[in-house]
């Protein structure tokens, strides 16, 4: 039997509720995260490379967004999607904004941390996002208007440090060798300034734990609109800054995201 819409048909002409995309986001990132699920583990399947041969997609990440786009086609027709393995499609006034499998090398590879990004916004911005953790089985959500939340309950918040030689710091690298050279000079003048770096590998999951306060702060480069835009607004309603990196010569536009106490500094630090 398929499933009634969220959103009837007969109701399409009114305005849809943040809420109602919300649930329409939390339903796709659930049925992508099976899955993933019932991948993870097995022998990798249908691997190939995409900018550089470390830059690896999956039967997993396929299956995935395939699992999301069925929904999003079912629940919201009228929107248009851009995907990291689909591409864009539609032409609607709201674009849904998806990472079926964040943290696909860690997936390969048998490391539990990766996840599932999605985010809808208009043309105001981000109007709600899910990050979707399957191993952990941690949802992590917020609305344009409302609170951030883990599990439905509303998330702690910023980590404890006031100062930044006693912050965690996340940060991610990209998949061109001569990039990461370049972001191994940023993290040498980083280390030796706040308590340690963490690298997890996800980057959906990276904004998603600054929120709940398992890491101080966080800044990468180079990030995609599907990266970046459900934990973006994730920390942004959790109370934490979210300020853009411009791009500097050769080094992709990135994120900062971080406390207001320690922006100043970090963002000095990682800036140029």
């Amino acid at each position: 039997m398929i499933a009634a819409p969220l959103v009837p048909y007969a109701d399409r002409t009114r305005s849809v509720t943040e809420h109602e995309l919300l649930a329409v986001a939390e339903e796709a990132a659930r049925a992508a995260a099976d899955e993933l699920r019932a991948r993870f583990g097995r022998r990798p399947a249908g691997v190939r490379t995409k900018s550089t041969p470390t830059d690896l997609v999956s039967e997993a990440d396929v299956a995935a967004e395939a699992a999301i786009r069925d929904i999003l086609d079912r629940e919201v027709p009228d929107d248009a999607i851009l995907a990291e393995e689909g591409g864009a499609t539609g032409e609607g006034e709201r674009r849904w904004l998806v990472d079926p499998l964040d943290g696909t090398v860690n997936f390969l590879f048998g490391i539990p941390a990766y996840a599932v990004s999605i985010a809808c916004e208009d043309t105001s911005g981000t109007l709600a996002g899910v990050v979707l953790d399957p191993t952990r089985k941690e949802c992590f959500t917020a609305t344009r208007s409302g609170q951030s939340e883990l599990n439905g309950k509303p998330l702690d918040g910023p980590g404890p440090a006031s100062e930044l030689g006693t912050a965690m710091v996340a940060t991610g690298f990209g998949y061109d060798a001569r990039v990461r050279a370049r972001q191994a000079e940023v993290v040498a003048r980083v280390l030796p300034r706040v308590r340690d770096i963490r690298r997890v590998g996800a980057a959906a999951l990276d904004l998603a734990w600054v929120a709940c306060g398992r890491y101080d702060a966080y800044y990468e480069r180079g990030l995609n609109p599907w990266d970046l835009a459900a934990g973006a607004l994730i920390a942004s309603r959790a109370g934490l800054e979210v300020r853009e990196l411009p791009a500097v010569g050769d080094d992709p536009e990135g994120v900062v995201v971080a406390p207001g106490e320690l922006m100043g500094e970090l963002w000095g630090l990682v800036g140029g």
